[in-house]
């Protein structure tokens, strides 16, 4: 089944979540609202807004309040891979020029931070000083994440634990809060929203180590820019740490910097994908989507519990 198949009963109310984000990041300066529109059109699966709104129907249900945090953390989302795609100095994303390569640096940090302050603006009007309170130290979180990346690029000694500890940052913590606020929105029990942002947060720590392992066995086609691109960045993913378990590939990978040939990065992708690396990742992330299960057992039986198992068990079985 397809991804979109799995949360179709939502399609009528992603369309109004697609449309505030349109209207939201509409700008008085034209290139900004430009730059900003280029990056919604690229495309994405919107997965956190689906989070939202099926977290939000485990309470009162009402789009017009939830569209408010479904939109929000879209933006949040958003903002981050702008100001991602500087630090990685990255051209492409989902197969279109990035903003950094359509405009430039600058414009594309201004954007990101236009898109975080119409986030922020449009998140006031959730009246719960709870809310507010979990998206700022979110927030944090997410900074934090971002500049650990940064001081730990081409780090080849960094730990597990320290990836780790950057994915939940970066990756989990939003996952985790787009169910805990949609059920926080829709006036959910204390009891029932912590065990939606436990469920998220496992199934963001699982999506990011896919996506990681996808990063070294996916096609270009499939990525929508070259593999091993985490790599010759700089951001050494849990595939490339189990690798450099072996010293002949710790060697090799040891070696990698910003200027490295594409040719050796291909070689090392296969170094990594003929180890053991990629199984052991897949082992690590299907241990942290039974736990996301066994979180989602515990909530009560819904249309929405079923597609969040749904959608679980799709992100933790992608192909390969």
């Amino acid at each position: 089944m397809k991804l979109k198949m799995m949360y179709s009963f939502l399609n009528s109310d992603l369309n109004v979540i697609e449309n505030e984000l349109e209207e939201t990041i509409k700008a008085e300066s034209p290139l900004l609202h430009q730059a900003s529109l280029h990056l919604l059109q690229a495309g994405g699966k919107r997965i956190r807004p689906v989070f939202v709104l099926l977290a939000a129907k485990f309470g009162e249900y009402d789009i017009d309040k939830i569209k408010n945090v479904a939109v929000s953390l879209e933006l949040i989302h958003m903002a981050s891979l702008v100001h991602d795609d500087v630090i990685d100095d990255a051209e492409l994303r989902r197969g279109k020029p990035t903003i950094k390569s359509k405009w430039d640096n600058k414009i594309a940090m201004y954007t990101g931070d236009y898109i975080f302050a119409r986030a922020l603006e449009l998140i006031t009007n959730v009246e719960n000083p709870h809310a507010h309170k979990i998206l700022s130290h979110t927030l944090v979180e997410l900074c934090i994440g971002e500049i650990e990346q940064i001081k730990d690029k081409y780090n080849y000694d960094q730990n597990i634990r320290t990836y780790f500890r950057r994915i939940k940052r970066k990756t989990a913590m939003l996952i985790a809060v787009c169910c805990q606020l949609g059920g926080i929105a829709a006036n959910v029990e204390e009891d029932i929203h912590k065990k939606l942002f436990k469920f998220g947060y496992f199934v963001g720590m699982s999506y990011q180590i896919i996506d990681d392992v996808l990063d070294f066995v996916g096609t270009e086609k499939e990525l929508g820019k070259p593999a091993g691109g985490d790599l010759h960045q700089g951001n050494i993913t849990l595939p490339a740490l189990f690798a450099m378990e072996d010293s002949v590939i710790r060697e090799r990978i040891a070696k990698v910097y910003d200027g490295t040939e594409r040719s050796d990065i291909e070689e090392i992708i296969a170094l990594v994908k003929d180890s053991s690396a990629i199984e052991k990742s897949l082992q690590i992330s299907d241990k942290y989507l039974q736990k996301a299960l066994g979180v989602l057992d515990e909530l009560p039986p819904s249309k929405s519990k079923k597609a969040l198992r749904d959608i679980a068990k799709f992100i933790g079985k992608r192909k390969f």
